[in-house]
C-alpha cells in the first residue's frame, strides 16, 4: 500500500515538472507587432483603384521615388491631387505623347503640394499654392483653390475642376481625387515674354537736334554779318571822297 502511494506521488510530481515549462511559455506575453513599412503612394493608389495612368506616370517620371523619400525623411507631409483614369481619357488625343520628359515630370509634380493639407484647411489656404513643379507666378505653375460650401474648386489658368473625393489621409499624406488632369500654364499655355521697355532719348539724338537748331540760326547770322560788312564799306568810301574833295579845294 505504501509503495503504491509513493509511486502515485512520484508520478504526479514528474507530470508537474514536465508540464510546467510549457505552461509558462504559453502564458508569456506575445511579441510586439513589427513596425509599419514606409508610406508608399503608388500602393495606396493601387488599393483605391481607378488611378492606373497616374500611377504609371508617377513611376516613369521618378516622382514616386521622390515622394517615398520625402514622406519617410521629412515632417512636412505631402498632398496629392490624383486624376482618375477617366480624367486622362478626357484629354485631347496625343496630349501626353506631345510632352518631352521634362514636361511630363513638371505635369506630375504639378499635382503634388510639398505640405500636408487637410480637407478643413482648404477654406483658409493662401493662393497661389506652390507645387513641386516650382514657380507659382502667373504664366508658370500657379494653382489656386477656392471653396463654396463643401465644394473645393481648383484652377490652374488652363484647367478648372473640383475635388471629387478623399482617397487617403493619415496626418502626413493626403490624397484627393480630382475630376480633371491639372494642366499647368507653363507647359500648356506659355505666355510670350514681356515687351522690352521703349528706349529713352539718346545723347546722340539730342546732340543732332541741337545741331539742327544751330543750323536753323545760321542764315540769320550770315545775313547780319553781310549787313555789317556793307556798312563798313560805305563808311570807308565816304572817308575817301571827303579827303579827295578837301585836297581838291586846297
Amino acid at each position: 500500500m505504501e509503495q503504491s502511494l509513493i509511486i502515485v506521488l512520484f508520478t504526479v510530481l514528474l507530470l508537474l515538472l514536465t508540464t510546467t515549462p510549457g505552461t509558462l511559455s504559453q502564458s508569456s506575453p506575445a511579441a510586439a507587432p513589427a513596425p509599419a513599412g514606409p508610406t508608399n503612394v503608388t500602393k495606396i493608389l493601387e488599393k483605391a483603384g481607378q488611378f492606373t495612368v497616374f500611377i504609371r506616370l508617377l513611376k516613369s517620371t521618378g516622382v514616386a521615388n521622390q515622394l517615398l523619400g520625402q514622406l519617410n525623411n521629412s515632417d512636412n507631409g505631402i498632398t496629392i491631387f490624383a486624376p482618375s483614369d477617366s480624367s486622362f481619357s478626357s484629354l485631347k488625343s496625343g496630349t501626353l505623347n506631345s510632352l518631352n520628359d521634362e514636361q511630363q515630370v513638371e505635369l506630375i509634380q504639378f499635382h503634388v503640394i510639398p505640405s500636408y493639407v487637410s480637407s478643413s484647411n482648404f477654406q483658409t489656404i493662401s493662393n497661389p499654392l506652390r507645387t513641386q513643379a516650382g514657380d507659382s507666378a502667373e504664366g508658370h505653375f500657379p494653382l489656386n483653390i477656392t471653396t463654396s460650401g463643401n465644394t473645393v474648386n481648383i484652377t490652374t489658368g488652363v484647367t478648372n475642376t473640383t475635388v471629387s473625393g478623399n482617397v487617403y489621409s493619415d496626418g502626413q499624406l493626403a490624397v484627393y481625387q480630382v475630376d480633371k488632369v491639372l494642366l499647368p500654364q507653363q507647359v500648356f499655355d506659355p505666355r510670350p515674354p514681356a515687351p522690352a521697355p521703349a528706349p529713352s532719348v539718346t545723347k546722340s539724338k539730342k546732340k543732332k537736334e541741337d545741331s539742327d537748331s544751330s543750323g536753323d540760326d545760321s542764315p540769320a547770322d550770315a545775313s547780319f554779318a553781310s549787313r555789317n560788312v556793307g556798312s563798313v564799306c560805305d563808311a570807308v568810301s565816304f572817308c575817301v571822297m571827303s579827303i579827295m574833295l578837301a585836297w581838291f579845294y586846297l
